[in-house]
């Protein structure tokens, strides 16, 4: 578990980082040149702390402390873990990367929160680049477990992609390495697929907002929470029975693939008009609470079968409960 970490950048998703680090008791160092950051990071650490008093019983540690800092080298100073955050925008991430690398002794792991940018790219500037790695989380950074490990071709470094894991699972995270450099990485490779027939489903008129978002909300989306879409049953037997009985269909004509529909004002207005019409508007806190609220009862649920998202639950309080006698003893 590292003592500090730097994070650059106080948006959406670094402010997530910075409430999921705060809130397993490691002190942040936050550099985010907005007016507003540290006001979204403060709201967003309250939404935590609201969420993490549902998702577990077990006591928290301390919380970890939160500075501000006025500079990138500030920001850096005596972590051991920068985590970059910062909008997509390659030549501005190079910039804060190269920063970062200035101010930290080699041995210190530098990663992005990129969506999509290979790390090569990231690296391009970086004159220690086995220790840059891309790492991908997914809103909201304080509860969903996942993040993506990615290391640029030809400067791979199996020892930073091995500590790299360890400090995510030590705050509760799942991470999977990205064998190879792909722009999207995985989760959101699959998740703009669906985005894309989702987006046709409705330009057709094929169904509404409404009924997209109700199609997968009672029916698979469930279900992948669980099992994914690989596991079949029956081991690799179970899988070439599927194949055999499914895999003819994955040729017919049902989806667009990669063909997106135009984006016209006309479309756009179709998609306003209708997600204003659904049943419910919350607003964006309501939303955010609501979100937090189910997917604390999912993960729970999953927790009491010890499965899937439930299972990177249960061994995060495992390694709270062995953390509670060394924090009464400090």
């Amino acid at each position: 578990m590292p003592r500090a970490v730097g994070l650059l950048g106080g948006g959406v998703i670094g402010g997530g980082w910075a409430a999921r680090f705060l809130l397993n008791g490691v002190n942040v160092r936050l550099y985010g040149p907005s007016p507003s950051a540290v006001e979204r990071v403060q709201k967003m650490l309250a939404n935590a702390r609201r969420a993490y008093r549902r998702l577990t019983p077990l006591q928290l540690p301390p919380e970890g402390a939160l500075t501000v800092a006025e500079t990138v080298a500030e920001a850096v100073h005596g972590v051991e873990l920068v985590q970059e955050s910062a909008p997509e925008r390659l030549e501005l991430k190079q910039e804060l990367l190269a920063a970062a690398d200035r101010g930290t002794p080699p041995e210190v792991l530098i990663c992005s929160s990129t969506s999509g940018l290979r790390p090569s790219l990231l690296q391009a500037r970086v004159k220690h680049r086995d220790r840059l790695l891309v790492a991908h989380p997914f809103n909201p950074v304080y509860l969903l477990p996942l993040v993506e490990l990615c290391a640029g071709e030809g400067n791979a470094s199996a020892s930073s992609l091995a500590r790299a894991a360890e400090i995510y699972r030590a705050v509760g995270m799942h991470p999977i390495v990205v064998r190879k450099e792909m722009d999207g990485f995985v989760a959101n490779r699959l998740q703009e697929a669906m985005w894309r027939e989702a987006l046709w489903l409705v330009h057709d008129d094929v169904a509404t907002v409404q009924e997209v978002d109700d199609a997968i909300r009672y029916s698979f989306g469930l279900r992948r929470a669980v099992v994914g879409p690989f596991r079949v049953g029956g081991g690799g037997t179970g899988m070439r029975q599927f194949l055999e009985k499914w895999g003819p269909g994955l040729k017919w004509p049902w989806t667009k693939l990669t063909d997106v529909p135009e984006l016209t004002d006309a479309f756009v207005d179709k998609l306003v008009k209708q997600t204003d019409a659904r049943g419910e508007n919350p607003t964006g806190p309501e939303l955010e609470q609501k979100r937090d609220d189910c997917l604390v009862a999912l993960l729970q649920g999953l927790r009491s079968q010890t499965y899937g998202a439930g299972e990177t639950l249960a061994r995060w309080e495992r390694e709270l409960l062995n953390r509670a006698p060394r924090l009464k003893n400090a």
